[in-house]
């Protein structure tokens, strides 16, 4: 009986632009293949220290098993620690199809002044994307275009916060910093909050929202007082324009 192959780890080379080295992450991601068994090879709780899941990322590159999204972003960070010109967030994104919701998570990427991402999918435009989107918004609405061909509609987009390059941190990772209703929101306003929130990350001035309570995620879209609730009508009717 043949042993099925195993992909190399890829290692980082000093001769290699960093979307060489994005390109290598990616390229060995897909030789793991995405996981259509119904059965998720390695458990990722979301709020495990930083150093606990790079050590699953760590079996994943031993067993070499296929792969789902939130395992890719694992792996994508994993991958990447050590790069510290490479910053590294999640972007989950909730949409609608045919009466069912569904959930996705990439890794967003910021190097030299462009957005990218890594990541997994059945679906080869709705994982990695070149490191060539000169805001945050635009790469969010690549994403939203890319949904549009399967009659997928974006109802929520949430941003996390930059993850440390300490592989041995107790942090965890913060997932959803941002949380955006796009779906009840102009893109004007889509774009205002996704550039200031950018520009807040790249001053590093954001600090987890698991620090405060509960309430004070920021979270925009949803109807937070009165004066908001009044403007409510007129963005329906945009809304209706758009459709």
């Amino acid at each position: 009986c043949v042993q099925p192959s195993v992909p190399p780890v890829p290692n980082y080379k000093l001769s290699m632009s960093i979307p060489e080295w994005l390109q290598a992450i990616q390229t060995y991601m897909k030789m793991l293949q995405y996981n259509h068994t119904g059965t998720q090879f390695f458990e990722i709780r979301k709020n495990r220290p930083l150093s606990g899941l790079m050590e699953t990322a760590k079996e994943m590159t031993r067993e070499s098993l296929p792969i789902k999204c939130l395992e890719a972003v694992i792996l994508g960070i994993y991958l990447t620690n050590g790069q510290p010109s490479v910053e590294r967030f999640p972007i989950s994104f909730k949409t609608h199809f045919s009466g069912n919701y569904f959930h996705h998570v990439v890794l967003g990427i910021y190097c030299n002044g462009r957005y990218g991402s890594l990541g997994m999918s059945r679906r080869s435009d709705l994982m990695d994307k070149p490191l060539t989107y000169r805001t945050l918004s635009d790469l969010i609405f690549e994403f939203e275009d890319s949904y549009k061909k399967y009659l997928h509609s974006v109802k929520k987009v949430k941003i996390g916060l930059y993850v440390p390059h300490e592989p041995h941190s107790f942090q965890p990772i913060e997932w959803k910093q941002l949380v955006l209703n796009v779906s009840k929101m102009m893109c004007t306003e889509v774009r205002k909050e996704l550039e200031k929130f950018a520009r807040d990350m790249r001053m590093k001035i954001l600090k987890p929202s698991s620090a405060h309570s509960p309430m004070k995620e920021r979270s925009r879209g949803k109807s937070l007082s009165p004066r908001r609730r009044q403007a409510s009508p007129q963005r329906r009717a945009c809304r209706r324009d758009k459709s």
